[in-house]
């Protein structure tokens, strides 16, 4: 009996070169699968997560361009259709994973116009666009799962600015989903908290920032990029066909 639930799926991850993504690439292709890693810069890393995949069986190709501008949406787009046309004669995908975004460490006081425009032009605009772009791409029946953050329920407003985009997501999702129900497409947002990836390792790293970030969570520990990969594969699988306009909490239970 086959278990690989995606078996004959094609999966877009964008950010999918570490953290989160690397983990919701690996994920993905584990269930069948045939994954595009997009990476904004660290072509490296990306090469390292298709070959992960690769090693335990999978398929996947990397597709590099930042996210930045219309541009960047638009040449990933085309390497996408280059690569998709190439492998299996046609532009057609099944799954897009919005996980891609850049944070902030400034303050409300501190944040000026430059960084707030980058923070929604990678964050809300370059996710809404690539959906926009892809509508002709992304076949009936198929999945749209943005990577939010638990940011959206739990205040943390020394970092504004980002919070502030990913509650855009979340709206995003939930008017996307009424608007694409009629082709059996769902379209959900994952919420994580606090995660250990090389973004957080800082901090969380330290015996005092283990201590503070495990203490948020109901369950006594920092999430893995597992945890939330398992999640969005979920999401992603047949399995979660009636579900669809949902903000799904991935933060351990932090902060009830």
């Amino acid at each position: 009996m086959n278990t690989k639930r995606l078996e004959g799926r094609i999966a877009v991850v964008t950010g999918a070169s570490r953290g989160i993504g690397r983990g919701i690439a690996l994920r993905l292709a584990a269930e069948g699968a045939l994954v595009a890693v997009h990476y904004g810069t660290r072509r490296d890393a990306a090469d390292e997560t298709v070959s992960a995949i690769e090693r335990a069986g999978g398929l996947a190709f990397a597709v590099g361009a930042e996210l930045d501008s219309m541009g960047g949406v638009g040449r990933l787009l085309q390497m996408l259709d280059e690569e998709l046309v190439r492998r299996t004669g046609s532009n057609q995908f099944d799954i897009l994973v919005n996980n891609a975004g850049v944070g902030t460490s400034s303050s409300f006081e501190e944040t000026n116009e430059e960084e707030f425009d980058r923070l929604f032009t990678v964050n809300v605009k370059a996710p809404y666009f690539l959906v926009q772009q892809s509508l002709g791409r992304l076949r009936n029946g198929g999945r749209i799962i943005n990577i939010s953050s638990g940011v959206t329920r739990i205040a943390y407003p020394h970092i504004m600015a980002y919070n502030l985009t990913k509650g855009a997501l979340n709206t995003f999702t939930l008017h996307l989903a009424q608007l694409l129900g009629p082709r059996g497409i769902t379209v959900n947002a994952v919420l994580p908290g606090i995660v250990d990836t090389d973004v957080n390792a800082s901090w969380l790293h330290t015996p005092e920032g283990r201590k503070y970030a495990e203490g948020m969570s109901a369950l006594g520990r920092v999430g893995e990029p597992e945890d939330i990969a398992d999640i969005v594969a979920f999401a992603a699988s047949p399995d979660g066909r009636w579900m669809t306009g949902q903000m799904l909490d991935a933060t351990g239970g932090s902060h009830l």
